[in-house]
């Protein structure tokens, strides 16, 4: 059991742990009660959605809270989210908003932004009573759409955004820019903007290249291009990229993070730029990325032998 001080927070109010689950998942629903108990075991303070808790099988000294309300996370030190990429995607929303660090268990297949998986419940727990966790930030996207020269929306992306047409038989037709200046026009099934930390997440999947995610970069990738010149680009992380939409092409569409969706009309401008709020991440492990690339891939690495000694 900790003593009060780590019960306490640093002005001695008690400590309060957030915890967002998929509460469609069996799977997060059992981690969900294992993790509230041994939290409120140790003393801590355990808070949720209002409208999850119906599917949680949770004791009464949880603390419910409405999603609308303001400040959600307000008083909180930390956010547990049990899921998969759907559900730490949806954590991050919470995690930017609130700076309060997001520390994800991986209920999913691949869970990148996961620092733990389902067996490690138990050490999840403990790190989080002991404050045994280190916190990093993640550069994010800060995304503008104009259309006849007018701003008309605004949004952000921990992983990316992505252009898209809306036709299956029609391909769009943009034109990209990189700090003012144009690059390179074609038809395409869409243009995916990316941070490092989503170059294994959708601009993977279109053929992207994996970027460390310490290296500050943005990513620029095409989704099938018809064009000679279609190659993932990556740019310095204080550029500004965009992508337009041509006149006369299909409507497209822009999606941030796969949650968040907007219809681009023809002509339409995205501009995506280095995110002015990070989403803070927290570590378990000390592991390099190269070897969370290799076990999260599956990677063939047998033969190796290392550095000569």
């Amino acid at each position: 059991m900790p003593g009060a001080a780590e019960c306490a927070g640093p002005d001695g109010a008690p400590r309060t742990v957030f915890l967002l689950a998929h509460t469609g998942r069996p799977a997060a629903i059992r981690s969900a009660e294992l993790v509230v108990k041994g939290l409120l075991r140790c003393g801590l303070r355990v808070r949720v959605l209002a409208h999850e808790a119906a599917d949680l099988p949770l004791p009464d000294s949880v603390e419910l809270v409405d999603e609308q309300a303001p400040g959600p996370l307000d008083g909180c030190e930390l956010l547990i989210v049990l899921g998969g990429d759907g559900t730490l995607l949806r954590g991050a929303e919470f995690a930017r908003e609130s700076g309060v660090p997001m520390l994800g268990v991986n209920l999913g297949r691949v869970g990148f932004l996961a620092e733990a998986e389902r067996d490690d419940l138990d050490q999840v727990v403990d790190r989080v009573v002991t404050r045994t966790y280190e916190v990093e930030e993640r550069m994010t996207l800060d995304v503008l759409v104009r259309s006849n020269g007018d701003l008309v929306h605004t949004d952000w992306a921990l992983n990316e955004a992505a252009v898209q047409k809306v036709s299956p038989e029609r391909m769009l037709e943009v034109v990209l820019e990189i700090d003012g200046r144009p690059v390179t026009g074609f038809g395409c099934d869409g243009i995916v903007c990316a941070t490092p930390t989503g170059s294994t997440a959708y601009a993977f999947s279109a053929g992207g290249p994996v970027v460390w995610p310490e290296v500050e970069a943005l990513l620029m990738v095409p989704i099938s291009a018809h064009a000679l010149f279609a190659k993932p680009l990556v740019t310095s992380p204080d550029t500004v990229l965009a992508v337009e939409v041509q006149s006369g092409t299909p409507q497209g569409v822009l999606w941030c993070d796969g949650r968040r969706t907007l219809e681009l009309p023809a002509g339409a401008r995205v501009e995506v730029r280095r995110g002015s709020v990070p989403v803070r991440l927290a570590r378990l492990h000390h592991a390099s990325f190269t070897d969370r690339l290799v076990a999260k891939f599956a990677l063939p690495v047998s033969g190796w032998r290392g550095a000569p000694h």
